[in-house]
């Protein structure tokens, strides 16, 4: 239930998929050099090259936090907002910037909370994925990858101090939150829903690159899923600013999570040691499915065009 659902004025959407591609290259380029200049300048060029050389520890994690923050504006918001530039579209029209109602936002609140339990089992076995003898090497390339990834998550999240929380909320909630869904909801979505005129293979599609791009293929399942539920909350209510709470509350429960255990002195990987039985998993799996069809009857009750009725 796209908002201004797209209509036959604008660009091809294989054109306007080609549009996304490039101006995320030409973002990532122009952001990417403005991190590294803001980087030299603040902490020199020695921490400088550590970053860039992925020598992560502790005392340059602001640094690396600078640059992540401006690949987020560079690769996925950038690419968003001139897309809408190019179709000479106003970008709250383009994206749909209604105001959201109280009360749906507490429902993708409760969505997020009850898709918990899903989530964890998924993730479990996921993380328990292995693939064929043949295919060993790819295997160990995929879990060596993956620890990197965890080893550096666990610096960014290291803090004790109120401030440091706030930054890691600034970095990994708040920025990802607008900034991937304006590209994979809306640009990518959108545009890929033009292309097929199916909502629900859009939101899929949308969901798999959103979790591919992340390189993290032992959490593969549960990022697509949770990219899903994102989509299906944007395409429903017409408003990406839905998408954007559940995709903030996601991420900030995550840190809130690391800076608790923290203040605790306990290691950060515990929480996922904890097993989800399976008749948890699935009474979660049908209280979100349940949530977000009461969702979408309540969008469809003030109006919210469907954008295959057109």
């Amino acid at each position: 239930m796209y908002p201004n659902a797209p209509g036959k004025q604008e660009n091809n959407p294989i054109i306007q998929l080609m549009f996304l591609g490039l101006f995320a290259i030409l973002g990532l380029i122009v952001f990417a050099l403005a991190a590294c200049i803001i980087v030299y300048l603040l902490y020199g060029l020695d921490t400088l090259m550590a970053v860039l050389s992925n020598q992560l520890n502790e005392k340059n994690v602001g640094a690396f936090k600078i640059i992540l923050t401006a690949q987020q504006f560079g690769l996925f918001l950038t690419p968003a907002i001139l897309l809408a530039v190019v179709e000479r579209k106003p970008l709250n029209k383009f994206y749909g910037f209604e105001k959201p109602k109280p009360s749906l936002l507490l429902m993708a609140a409760f969505i997020g909370l009850c898709s918990l339990p899903f989530l964890s089992w998924v993730n479990e076995l996921n993380q328990k994925m292995s693939l064929p003898a043949f295919l060993k090497n790819i295997e160990d390339w995929m879990r060596a990858m993956e620890t990197d990834l965890a080893k550096t998550t666990e610096i960014i999240l290291k803090t004790s101090s109120g401030w440091g929380l706030i930054v890691n909320l600034l970095v990994i909630a708040v920025t990802p939150a607008i900034c991937e869904e304006f590209i994979f909801r809306g640009g990518l979505q959108r545009s890929i829903f033009r292309l097929v005129v199916n909502p629900h293979v859009a939101i899929w599609l949308s969901a798999i690159i959103f979790s591919s791009i992340h390189f993290q293929f032992f959490g593969f399942f549960t990022r697509m899923f949770l990219g899903a539920t994102f989509g299906y909350l944007y395409f429903w209510t017409g408003s990406i600013w839905y998408a954007v709470f559940a995709h903030f509350l996601n991420n900030a429960y995550a840190v809130f999570v690391a800076y608790y255990y923290q203040s605790k002195n306990l290691p950060l990987n515990e929480s996922d040691m904890q097993s989800v039985p399976l008749y948890m998993s699935v009474i979660s799996a049908i209280l979100t499915v349940s949530l977000l069809l009461f969702i979408k009857k309540k969008a469809s009750q003030n109006n919210i065009q469907q954008p295959y009725e057109n």
